[in-house]
């Protein structure tokens, strides 16, 4: 299967890199570019993309707002959103992530990287670096109102669910999770899906505050051999 991707940068220049460097690869292609939020937003909706490459920073609308409204669309639940920015700044990963990104990503990354995140995302997984993951958990934990689902939303989570949202936390594929429980990665996918739909979570990385928060997970237990994080 094809991965659909959206470039949204308001440099033309950074946006050509990018398709050119992705060109060559078999299983990728782009399908659309944009050069503000705004037409980000209207490009998903009509390409259906299945990962949006975001740059935090373009005119208009900028890409958090634009992965807020992407990720609050509900006619666009295959939609992923990747950012991208030229420093990993700890509040941009918090705000980011709380809007709803799949993942983060800097400018300039190497290529392999690229490659590699864009597959991940477009999968249904998350792409948290260990850096990221402690600015979600700061800002997490620094928001009272956005840190844990509700306690009846978690005790509706079935037993099974609840080692599943642990592996999750600690930083866990599908498929790692599927080795570690010995069932399927298809399992493993619906038992995450069936998780976030729980907790009224659209990112899978808003899973990772939900369980540190709730007491599901502690720090030593994050990225674990197997995990996703670059």
């Amino acid at each position: 299967m094809t991965i659909r991707v959206l470039l949204a940068d308001g440099q033309a220049l950074v946006r050509a890199s990018i398709r050119l460097l992705i060109a060559s690869e078999t299983d990728i292609e782009v399908v659309g570019e944009a050069a503000t939020g705004d037409e980000a937003v209207g490009l998903a909706r009509s390409t259906r993309a299945d990962v949006v490459l975001m740059d935090i920073r373009m005119p208009g609308m900028d890409g958090l707002a634009a992965t807020r409204v992407i990720s609050a669309d509900k006619g666009l639940p295959g939609v992923r959103v990747l950012m991208l920015t030229g420093l990993e700044a700890d509040e941009h990963v918090f705000l980011a992530l709380r809007a709803g990104a799949s993942g983060f990503l800097e400018k300039g990354v190497e290529l392999p990287d690229l490659l590699r995140a864009i597959r991940l995302v477009a999968a249904g997984e998350a792409l948290l670096s260990p850096r990221a993951t402690r600015a979600l958990i700061a800002g997490y934990l620094a928001t009272p109102d956005m840190t844990s689902a509700p306690s009846a939303e978690l005790m509706s989570l079935t037993g099974r669910e609840r080692q599943v949202l642990v592996l999750v936390a600690a930083g866990l594929s599908n498929d790692a999770i599927a080795e570690e429980l010995d069932v399927s990665p298809s399992t493993a996918k619906t038992h995450v899906n069936r998780i976030m739909a729980k907790l009224g979570v659209s990112a899978r990385a808003q899973l990772v505050a939900i369980a540190y928060r709730s007491g599901h997970v502690h720090p030593d237990q994050m990225f674990r051999p197997g995990t996703t994080s670059p």
